[in-house]
């Protein structure tokens, strides 16, 4: 926690002798991180509203703005501070004279928070600059906590949707996504073309090389299916057990075969031993594709399994192939 003393004041003041007065009030009062301009148009300057910009305007904890200056006076910088999104967070107090106090009205209007009244009395300055201060930092921790909040929640979300072992996206998230890429290709009235990818005779290399070899395969295999979708439209996922895959958006029939093909063969260039598989002496894929135009009487699931009966079809005429239903 930050404590008040060292949190950043700026007194905005056209008149010398007030600039020093407020100043050494304030550091009496144990503030001791105090700056000052000597005009509105050099407040702007200091937060960087202009090309001419200075300070970074987060640094800043409080502005005390007096409000009779030559030019531009305080309620109008105030305005204009508060306006601004870098800055409405930053409070500002306005410093008048009992005679002025009819333009208050105006200054709390124009986003004022306080104000500290002419001739200063010490007293005042320290009660009303602590307490602006405080809420200030309390302010800050709670915006801090929710960003952390958010972060935190999206890093979850993000955990969420990968599988845990390959790290691609998992079978949740591909259902979330074929939805969404569905509505896409009706709204666009463009193909979209779906493969369903399984790995030759996973179970035998499992058995004979272990859990964890078979845990390095599915790793190797869902790493080259996941650099090989890295078109705006792919999307990889691991759709369960030895089994991947990969949509592609606005992609028609022969060209998602021929992506297919590929991705086969970077599979298969993987050379990763296969001793059990009946397909080749390497790890190998089948892959299924099909393509469909989305519309209103179709649904997604349907994409999906005229895949799926590619790939079948794909295992039936001895595997390490590409077939299009």
């Amino acid at each position: 926690m930050r404590a008040l003393e060292d949190m950043k004041i700026l007194i905005v003041d056209d008149s010398r002798m007030f600039r020093n007065l407020i100043q050494t009030l304030l550091n009496d009062s144990g503030y001791k991180n105090v700056e000052w301009v000597d005009c509105a148009e050099g407040a702007m300057k200091y937060f960087g509203m202009n090309s001419d910009g200075e300070s970074d305007p987060k640094g800043t904890d409080l502005v005390l703005m007096d409000v009779i200056m030559k030019e531009m006076d305080g309620i109008e910088a105030c305005r204009r501070i508060k306006s601004d999104e870098r800055l409405n967070d930053i409070p500002v107090v306005m410093v008048t004279s009992i005679s002025e106090k009819k333009s208050l009205q105006k200054a709390f209007e124009a986003g004022a928070v306080d104000y500290i009244t002419k001739p200063f009395d010490q007293v005042e300055v320290r009660v009303r600059v602590g307490s602006v201060l405080r809420l200030k930092r309390e302010i800050d921790e709670r915006k801090d906590r929710e960003r952390e909040l958010a972060i935190a929640n999206k890093e979850l979300k993000r955990l969420s949707s990968l599988d845990g072992l390959t790290g691609i996206a998992n079978r949740r998230y591909f259902d979330e996504h074929i939805e969404a890429e569905w509505r896409r290709a009706m709204r666009d009235s463009k193909p979209l073309s779906i493969m369903i990818i399984d790995i030759d005779f996973f179970k035998p290399y499992n058995d004979h090389y272990g859990h964890q070899g078979g845990d390095s395969c599915l790793k190797q295999v869902a790493c080259a299916i996941n650099d090989y979708a890295r078109r705006g439209g792919d999307f990889a996922a691991r759709y369960g057990g030895e089994e991947f895959v990969v949509t592609l958006a606005g992609t028609d029939r022969d060209k998602a075969a021929s992506m297919a093909e590929k991705l086969r063969e970077a599979v298969e260039s993987l050379r990763i031993p296969h001793e059990k598989s009946k397909a080749s002496s390497v790890v190998t894929v089948s892959i299924g594709v099909s393509t469909v135009n989305p519309n209103t009487e179709m649904l997604p699931s349907t994409l999906i399994e005229l895949a799926d009966k590619g790939l079948y079809r794909a295992k039936e005429k001895g595997r390490n192939q590409v077939q299009v239903f």
